[in-house]
């Protein structure tokens, strides 16, 4: 491997926001266009089909985790170099692939459009090509994934829902689209759903003490009862003696992260109907508030049998990120 291919990864991603053919505050720049986390893919015909091609569904469109069918992270769009232009610049996440080139991964910023996240591959050779899309991967992924974030949240921010009533009940900012509405209404648990072809989608908001998740090491098993009682108690089947439960199949994935700078559990699976034919992913947020001595708990989930379920877990995401708890 060549000595170039080996300094790029110690410098991890050189990040340029200029265009090369003047000053970027001189430019005026449209806005950017194109579905959420979809990648637009700069790439000659011969290497998408080989090698190159391969590594780049490998990583990008691998599968979501959480969900009960296979979804890729990122829908993904192949063009050749040669019909990069005009309206097709515009899209706001895209890979150029170029070979030939020595080899590098840079970062491009709002290059063609505004706001816009662009990675430029290059290598000598196939072989050069593949190591970086592999070695880079992570990273573009996660630089990805907060681009459309971000995205989701500015098109949300048009019109919101009004959170007086949870910030009443539980000292809880939440910024959610005004098509949610509240479903469930009690002391201490709100249910907002949205409707959507063939299904819907809801947001849990409710709190627990510290001490009903730190109660012992086994916080995977904590959350699963803690969900489920709330399942027993406020999501009733479609028949008597029915009610949400987490899979039983399957151990969902718990993750460490944060909401609003506070220490947060994140959890995702799938959920079940007891005694009934009914099921699909849920994400669920579990965010510590030492000054009250609670978890603030904000769930989504989605029933939408036979239909892709990527883009609704993603809009949930989206919602509970904006989280602040006062």
């Amino acid at each position: 491997m060549k000595k170039s291919l080996v300094l790029l990864f110690s410098l991890v991603l050189f990040i340029s926001c200029n265009d090369q053919n003047g000053d970027e505050s001189e430019r005026i720049l449209v806005d950017s266009s194109g579905n959420i986390n979809q990648i637009t893919l700069i790439i000659e015909n011969k290497l998408w089909e080989g090698p190159v091609g391969e590594a780049l569904r490998d990583n990008f469109a691998a599968t979501v985790d959480g969900l009960p069918q296979e979804e890729p992270i990122f829908s993904l769009k192949q063009v050749p170099p040669e019909t990069f232009t005009g309206f097709v610049r515009r899209n706001r996440s895209f890979i150029k692939v170029e070979k030939g080139n020595e080899a590098g991964m840079k970062v491009i910023k709002d290059m063609y459009a505004r706001p816009q996240t662009g990675i430029i591959i290059s290598g000598s050779n196939e072989e050069e090509l593949v190591h970086a899309v592999n070695e880079g991967a992570d990273k573009v992924i996660a630089m990805f994934l907060e681009t459309e974030m971000k995205e989701k949240q500015r098109r949300m921010a048009k019109s919101l829902g009004k959170d007086e009533k949870l910030e009443e009940k539980f000292g809880l900012s939440l910024k959610f689209p005004s098509i949610f509405r509240y479903a469930v209404e009690e002391d201490d648990f709100t249910w907002l759903r949205k409707e959507i072809t063939k299904g819907n989608m809801e947001l849990l908001i409710y709190e627990v003490p510290i001490s009903q998740i730190e109660k012992d090491t086994n916080i995977i098993g904590n959350i699963i009862k803690m969900r489920d009682s709330i399942g027993i108690a406020h999501i009733p089947g479609p028949v008597e003696g029915s009610y949400m439960i987490t899979e039983e199949a399957y151990a969902p994935y718990l993750f460490e992260t944060e909401i609003d700078g506070k220490f947060a559990y994140e959890t995702r699976g799938t959920w079940e109907v007891k005694n009934a034919f009914m099921a699909g992913p849920f994400v669920n947020y579990a965010i510590k508030d030492e000054a009250n001595d609670r978890y603030v708990v904000v769930e989504g989930f989605v029933f939408s049998p036979s239909r892709g379920k990527r883009d609704n877990i993603f809009e949930l995401d989206a919602i509970i990120k904006t989280a602040k708890i006062r």
